[in-house]
């Protein structure tokens, strides 16, 4: 099918790519219903024939930015030739979703930007902590081959990691996550030589 004669994309997925924009750039309490509707070019009976409110419009785009990244992360891993190489995708997808394309520029990580502004108790909240976790938990699994007790230094990188998300999105680049990248390759255990992975904090 040709690009002339290509099928629009069908209403929720406009939806959640405009709001996906719209959250990002503006915030999520500033941006109301009408400015997602309007970007996304559908009827307003369009987004309640998909979501029943805009806390699950707001949950299901943190979900799809959340697997937005996991793709970015799997063409990572797909070049990475290494256990220390898989840990490092972890970083290297971050710096890709700092470098993506932003209306407004990079203001730091969206989930958690998003989740600052979600009360206690929002299935939004929810969707973040389980990104959070499902990265650390990546970590881990591509530790263990490198360490005898991955959980430790898995939470000392996963921490390294979202401190330099919030640095990177206060300057509005990568490059602190490109430093803490540089910092976990240093404390990754050098390959033939398994250790604890115990780390003081």
């Amino acid at each position: 099918m040709s690009e002339r004669t290509a099928r629009p994309a069908p209403a929720r997925a406009r939806l959640l790519a405009a709001a996906a924009t719209e959250f990002y750039a503006s915030g999520i309490t500033a941006t109301g219903i009408d400015a997602v509707i309007s970007a996304a070019g559908v009827a307003k009976m369009s987004l309640y024939n998909n979501f029943a409110s805009k806390d699950e419009l707001v949950t299901a785009y943190l979900r799809e930015r959340h697997e937005e990244w996991l793709g970015l992360f799997r063409a990572r891993l797909h070049a990475a030739s290494s256990p220390r190489e898989r840990v490092l995708a972890v970083f290297d997808a971050y710096a890709d979703h700092a470098n993506a394309e932003y209306r407004e520029g990079w203001r730091g990580c969206g989930l958690l930007n998003a989740a600052a502004e979600l009360p206690a108790g929002h299935p939004g909240r929810a969707a973040v902590r389980e990104h959070k976790d499902e990265v650390e938990a990546i970590l881990a699994e591509h530790l263990a081959p490198l360490t005898d007790d991955p959980g430790p230094l898995a939470a000392h990188l996963a921490l390294l990691l979202e401190g330099a998300m919030a640095k990177s999105g206060l300057e509005g680049s990568d490059a602190w996550v490109r430093t803490a990248r540089g910092i976990a390759e240093g404390l990754l255990p050098v390959p033939g030589s398994r250790r604890a992975g115990g780390i003081r904090l």
